[in-house]
């Protein structure tokens, strides 16, 4: 059983650049069925195991999102060992993934995101620092993950565009406006030159995403804003305020890096309700 899951986890990042973090939750998946399944062989596993195994994961409430997760980590692992010939048929094929109710993503108002970018005002470095990942999360909408990972080659301050790598490791370039290019100069000019990654910590190696986290609490408690911020929340509100001063959609999902409108998509659901709020308090009909 391991064996074959090793060859198949090798395969999806080898043949389709799947993240480090989405081959680690499909092992702990797979390796999570066949405890509950109590064997090692992938040959006896059919349709009504599987029928157990979900039935199992609705007693222990599990999430359907996190449910709907694992279905898919079974039907691809099957799917593999049905092309190698290993197993006859796919026994997770006819079972039907949870219906999923679309979370809507929280995200700040324009006056609560500027007062975040601005709250490290000082000109120690960890301040400038702090400003230069706050200026570039809001200014870009990239993931938390694609900031710590930019280093010095991949940001043109001067054409104002960095590289980022994405989901599935897939390449892309993205626009980097005026404030968040002053911001990064503006550390670089403090911090000095000579190490690859952009963004470092106190011992001068690169930052985590859990170090943003931080930084980003941090700054919350000396601002005592109320609302609670994770680093994902800066992406939501590039794209619910790009949409919201009039850019396109399809613009839009180039810049998050999504491969489907329809993720996109999400965030007009966002802007439709503030339009709605609009139109009723201002139109005297509505």
């Amino acid at each position: 059983m391991n064996e074959h899951i090793d060859s198949f986890l090798n395969k999806l990042s080898v043949e389709k650049n799947y993240s480090e973090h989405t081959l680690l939750n499909y092992r702990s998946d797979l390796e999570e069925f066949f405890r509950f399944f109590g064997s090692e062989d992938v040959k006896a596993v059919d349709y009504p195991a599987l029928r157990r195994f979900l039935a199992e994961l609705r007693v222990k409430e599990r999430k359907p999102r996190s449910v709907a997760r694992k279905l898919s980590a079974l039907r691809s692992f099957y799917k593999y060992l049905q092309r190698e010939g290993i197993v006859d048929k796919n026994p997770a094929a006819l079972v039907q993934t949870p219906k999923l109710d679309k979370a809507l993503p929280h995200f700040l108002t324009e006056e609560a995101a500027t007062q975040l970018v601005e709250s490290p005002h000082s000109d120690k470095m960890s301040d400038l620092r702090d400003k230069a990942i706050f200026e570039t999360l809001y200014a870009s909408g990239i993931r938390v993950s694609e900031l710590v990972g930019l280093s010095a080659k991949d940001v043109d301050l001067i054409g104002n565009m960095i590289k980022v790598f994405g989901k599935g490791k897939k390449e892309r370039v993205v626009p980097l406006g005026d404030k968040a290019c002053e911001a990064i100069q503006a550390y670089l000019d403090v911090r000095g030159s000579g190490a690859d990654a952009i963004f470092l910590n106190k011992s001068g190696g690169r930052l985590t995403a859990r170090s943003v986290r931080n930084i980003i609490n941090k700054h919350i408690a000396v601002e005592a804003m109320a609302q609670k911020v994770h680093p994902h929340m800066f992406r939501h509100s590039f794209a619910t305020h790009m949409l919201d001063r009039g850019a396109d959609l399809r613009s839009v999902q180039e810049l998050l890096g999504h491969v489907n409108l329809s993720t996109t998509q999400i965030y007009t659901h966002l802007t439709m309700d503030r339009l709605k709020k609009v139109y009723e308090k201002a139109h005297p009909r509505a």
